[in-house]
């Protein structure tokens, strides 16, 4: 039996490939209706092309897409080719694992879709300047890698191999050969071919701005993203802008320390994630230790959160309501995901 034969044959059928995985149904959520009103000034809601207006009154609650993992890649720009994998020429880490994973790829899987995305934030640093390589992130498994060399396709080979593929084939796989089969299961050993990877611990605020596709999102992400900058701070979170490790500079942080990591965020504009009609689109992920202002385990931890309509006048009450008190705010909730890789919906 080939991969072609199992894949659904309309956009119906895929979404009963995914029912299970839709239908389960989060534990309790703490939500609010609105956003509050803004305690401070923000910044004014940018006008929009003629002809490309926001969706004021379509749904919301569902529309996200489903994903096993989304791999964010530091690209350093904030915008890109309407297809990412066709940046620098085709020479990127999107078209390298799009032609593994992507229709076709030796590890395309239908029951298991990696999204890949481009974002702003830099690539890590190595004390090796003359070696280039890309950094990227593993979502929601919180996990950061911080060098892919650019020069060697085994590198690619090996995040996919060892951190992107399932644990464990969908049933609908039971016919495959054992071969096919083993071939499709992620393996550990592949892990440690990829040096200093480690968890994130990082609030990472990820925005659509990528106007090379749609200019609502090219127009809106910037806005968003000086007004996240701004409010992350008043509420206590450190703003991170610099590539978040630079062996150039400084010594590699030892293994084992214990001192508590600050309240740290990362706001960086990302790819086409589906929607533009709805922006400003956002992804909010909620890392696994984060605790709240207490010291209690923080009720979202763990959590990507997807939100739309997002305007300046929203960013301080979405910052206090979901980053601060762990709460949901349905009114531009799209859907979530949990570190397990379960989709949520309100």
């Amino acid at each position: 039996m080939s991969l072609r034969s199992l894949r659904p044959s309309s956009s119906r059928s895929w979404r009963n490939v995914f029912r299970i995985r839709q239908a389960r149904l989060p534990r309790h959520l703490n939500t609010v209706a609105k956003c509050p009103s803004p305690t401070c000034g923000c910044a004014e809601t940018p006008a929009m092309p003629e002809g490309l207006d926001i969706d004021y009154k379509g749904k919301l609650n569902g529309l996200i897409a489903n994903y096993a993992e989304q791999v964010l890649i530091c690209t350093g720009k904030d915008d890109w080719p309407s297809r990412i994998e066709e940046d620098n020429a085709g020479d990127n880490l999107a078209a390298d694992l799009k032609e593994l994973l992507g229709r076709g790829g030796v590890y395309s899987d239908p029951f298991h879709n990696v999204s890949v995305l481009n974002s702003s934030f830099p690539s890590s640093i190595s004390n090796r300047p003359e070696i280039q390589t890309t950094s990227a992130y593993l979502l929601p498994s919180f996990k950061y890698v911080p060098f892919l060399p650019r020069v060697s396709f085994d590198s690619v080979q090996a995040l996919v191999r060892g951190f992107l593929l399932p644990e464990k084939l969908h049933p609908m796989h039971d016919g495959l050969s054992p071969i096919h089969r083993d071939r499709l299961v992620r393996k550990e050993r592949y892990q440690q071919l990829l040096y200093g990877v480690r968890d994130v611990h990082d609030i990472l605020v990820l925005i659509c701005g990528h106007g090379g596709r749609d200019m609502r999102c090219g127009i809106m992400g910037p806005v968003l993203q000086k007004e996240f900058e701004a409010k992350l701070p008043r509420a206590g979170y450190q703003v991170m802008t610099g590539p978040l490790i630079d062996e150039s500079r400084s010594a590699p942080a030892l293994p084992g320390t214990t001192d508590e990591p600050p309240s740290t965020a990362r706001v960086g504009l990302i790819s086409h994630i589906g929607g533009h009609k709805f922006a400003g689109n956002i992804i909010i992920y909620l890392p696994p230790a984060m605790k709240t202002k207490d010291g209690e385990p923080h009720p979202l931890a763990g959590h990507g959160l997807w939100y739309g309509r997002v305007e300046p006048q929203h960013v301080e009450g979405l910052v206090e309501e979901t980053i601060v008190k762990g709460n949901v705010v349905s009114d531009h909730f799209r859907g979530g995901i949990k570190q397990s890789g379960e989709i949520i919906r309100l």
